[in-house]
């Protein structure tokens, strides 16, 4: 039975990811502040550490009492306008947490699995290609993917000092089950909730701007693949397709006008990955499609509305 540490646990995608290793039979231990997550969404048969990643003899103490075989490191800063606001708070979790997660692991000897980003962090340039492919130059737009990039060095570098394990995996735009409307991401749910709602959605700019939006249950199988591929590598996980904001309301069912805003200063026309390396290393494909993945998001939305104190079917399911 292997033994894991998830950070960022009680979020959206290490939720999730905690669900599924917990099916196949891993011990899971779930390292979240709650700041952004919710103890509701810890698997019942996980162990629960309510700790700050930033703190390093907690985190220290814990990796060298679990002695974990993988670190699965997704706790962040993930708010763009958030990291615009305060940008020493998104360095100091997403850099120097990080960093204090890397030296658990060491201490343990573990393998970490670190959640980067790919459109953030490639940003937009002239002469960029996409779909983007990992060889691109990283030229952030955002405190927030320039943080992320850093924390990308840093697992790097822990490679070359300590031969200490990693895999970057650089996810698209991720959604689904239990989702947070929080970044760019985040307009998938809150689409379906002003739908639910019966109110008009808000568009920045004219809706034409796209992502490369995966769903979260393929995030997971690609976060599990890296667990037990080669290390020392940086991956894109997304479908490879450009999705326009248009088109997530249309694959939601909108049938209400838009409310079309200005756009907001920053925000990337296009972004798209190109998930070749994933197939290559992993044999990970994105497979469910668009329409399939905002069908169920909108239904376990639903679900959760209906039963909040509760975990309704549909709601921790990313199947």
């Amino acid at each position: 039975m292997a033994t894991t540490i998830v950070t960022g646990g009680a979020g959206f995608i290490g939720s999730n990811l905690a669900d599924a290793l917990i099916a196949d039979g891993h011990q899971v231990h779930v390292v979240d502040d709650l700041s952004n997550g919710s103890e509701i969404r810890v698997p019942p048969d996980a162990t629960f550490h309510l700790v700050d990643i930033r703190d390093a003899g907690r985190m220290r103490a814990l990796a060298e009492e679990i002695r974990p075989d993988v670190v699965y490191h997704l706790a962040a800063q993930a708010d763009v306008r958030k990291a615009l606001e305060d940008p020493k708070f998104d360095c100091d979790v997403n850099v120097g947490g990080t960093i204090v997660v890397l030296e658990a692991a060491r201490a343990a000897g573990a393998r970490v699995v670190f959640a980067s980003t790919g459109g953030a962090g490639y940003g937009e340039y002239e002469g960029l290609v996409v779909p983007t492919p990992e060889e691109a130059e990283t030229r952030p737009l955002s405190h927030y993917g320039m943080s992320k990039m850093a924390a990308e060095g840093y697992c790097r570098l822990y490679g070359r000092l300590y031969g200490l394990e990693t895999a970057v995996l650089r996810l698209g735009n991720v959604y689904g089950p239990r989702q947070d409307p929080h970044g760019e991401a985040g307009v998938v749910a809150i689409f379906a909730g002003r739908l639910l709602d019966g109110v008009r959605p808000a568009v920045f700019g004219d809706g034409r701007q796209t992502r490369d939006y995966v769903y979260v249950g393929d995030v997971v199988a690609a976060l599990r693949a890296a667990a037990a591929g080669p290390a020392g590598v940086t991956v894109n996980i997304g479908r490879g397709e450009e999705v326009s904001v248009l088109d997530l309301l249309e694959g939601l069912g909108c049938d209400l006008e838009p409310r079309f805003e200005s756009p907001r200063a920053g925000e990337l026309g296009r972004s798209c990955l190109n998930p070749a390396l994933a197939f290559e290393l992993y044999g990970w494909r994105a497979d469910t499609a668009i329409h399939d993945g905002l069908r169920m998001t909108r239904e376990a939305i639903a679900a959760a509305r209906a039963t909040p104190e509760s975990r309704p079917p549909g709601y921790l399911s990313v199947s």
